[in-house]
């Protein structure tokens, strides 16, 4: 009786994960779960002797056995429960920190079911500089249910939208930015070459998703403001100060405490300060009151953008009145959403070709004024997926949507569930370990 129980347990269990997968064909899968556990008919574990109880164990098969099961499992945990994820860039500082390694959840807004599942086990997308996926088996992609939907200041981990194409031997570059800086001809001859990467298989990044799909995104002086509201404070989330000191440099104990890495805290001998010091309202005005300050001022970029910022480095790319945007202030623009139609004019193309060609599929062409989307000659185009607006809480150093523009679902991995463990390149060990950041699942 006790295999018809652990039958009937496993099969519920897996009844319950079709279901949730919304594919019927795995339902067979039932069919080999009986013979496992009733019938046992098949010999799945092949390479398993029978042994017999004179028999000695064979170790080598043991660890071949276990090292089988823990792949199995740790792809089906990685596939729809959790990721492993490592924090590249100070992009979220200080909310995330460089040098955080965490796990990504998968089941707040649902996991997306593998699209390339010919993947070498345990990996993204590359392996000893190799690409770890075969393209072999594709499927289209579709999002298994969640708890919930992205929300708005929600931090998220999704697929770099411009990672399709990488640069072999600048694979931290984005490819793009090099084409319409340098021309694609160029590009290729002195950074190539490239590898092409599907859906799904960009790498990943983090940002705090700031505009939903509907939303209207505006950036003034720094602050972000989302259908005319202004985004709430986060302890987080900072931008740059120029500080001017009597000539001393900051303590480095100080900079510790507002958690100011080295590599952000320029001395410049001819101010004497700090031109772009990463703070806070908050921490700006305890800095403004320390003894060898002189002053403190934020770092607002106004139109013409600052070196090495430029029209052709912000989203949209494009020389125009029509977009006269920086870092600090940006838009006003519209989040793209599913469903809703748009009439194409020149003024709003360079915001949606991308997604009509690249994201969503299609085919467009422009004639004589005339737009031709598969062929078809048409003045409005349907949104066929949500978008979303990222940006890192380290607004001066990060490279987020007003860099590359909108993140569209299908891009959209999880989100950050807890900090297993962290370190500070910046230090040597046993300091380098950040021990108050060890298990932290509050990020905000």
């Amino acid at each position: 009786m006790n295999r018809w129980i652990r039958f009937s347990l496993v099969a519920a269990c897996y009844l319950l994960w079709v279901i949730w997968l919304g594919n019927l064909w795995w339902l067979f899968g039932l069919i080999i779960i009986f013979d496992i556990y009733i019938t046992k008919k098949v010999k799945w574990a092949f390479w398993k002797k029978n042994p017999k109880k004179s028999a000695k164990r064979n170790i080598l098969l043991e660890w071949v056995d276990a090292i089988i099961f823990a792949l199995i499992a740790a792809t089906f945990v990685k596939y729809f429960f959790f990721e492993a994820y490592m924090i590249p860039t100070s992009s979220m500082e200080n909310t995330l920190m460089t040098g955080d390694y965490l796990f990504v959840g998968k089941l707040k807004y649902g996991p997306k079911r593998p699209q390339h599942p010919l993947t070498i086990p345990l990996t993204h997308n590359v392996i000893f500089g190799k690409e770890s996926y075969s393209r072999l088996i594709e499927r289209p992609y579709k999002r298994m249910a969640g708890f919930s939907q992205v929300g708005r200041d929600d931090m998220v981990v999704f697929n770099f939208p411009h990672g399709d194409t990488v640069l072999v031997n600048y694979p931290t570059d984005d490819y793009y930015t090099h084409v319409r800086l340098n021309g694609r001809k160029n590009t290729l001859e002195h950074y190539g070459p490239v590898i092409i990467r599907p859906a799904g298989k960009e790498d990943n990044y983090v940002k705090r998703c700031v505009a939903l799909a509907g939303d209207t995104l505006h950036l003034r002086d720094g602050k972000v403001y989302v259908n005319g509201q202004a985004q709430p404070s986060f302890s987080g989330i900072r931008t740059t100060y120029t500080v001017v000191t009597d000539g001393q440099t900051l303590n480095q104990r100080l900079l510790d405490k507002y958690s100011i890495s080295p590599a952000e805290a320029f001395y410049d001998n001819r101010i004497p300060g700090y031109p772009s010091l990463p703070m806070n309202e908050e921490i700006a005005e305890e800095v403004s009151a320390l003894r060898n300050i002189v002053s403190v001022t934020q770092n607002v970029d106004v139109f013409p953008p600052d070196y090495p910022d430029s029209q052709m480095m912000l989203f949209p790319f494009v020389t125009s009145p029509d977009f006269p945007w920086t870092r600090d202030n940006y838009g006003p623009l519209w989040i793209p959403k599913a469903g809703v139609k748009v009439t194409l004019t020149p003024q709003n193309l360079p915001l949606y070709r991308r997604i009509i060609t690249v994201y969503e599929g299609h085919t467009f062409e422009e004639k004589d004024g005339l737009y031709y989307i598969d062929g078809q000659k048409t003045a409005d185009y349907t949104f066929g997926m949500d978008y979303y607006f990222m940006m890192g809480d380290n607004r001066h150093n990060s490279l987020d949507s007003r860099y590359w523009g909108f993140v569209p679902e299908d891009r959209i991995v999880g989100n950050p569930v807890i900090v297993w463990f962290s370190t500070d390149k910046n230090k040597s060990f046993p300091s380098r370990i950040r021990w108050n950041r060890i298990l932290k699942v509050r990020f905000k």
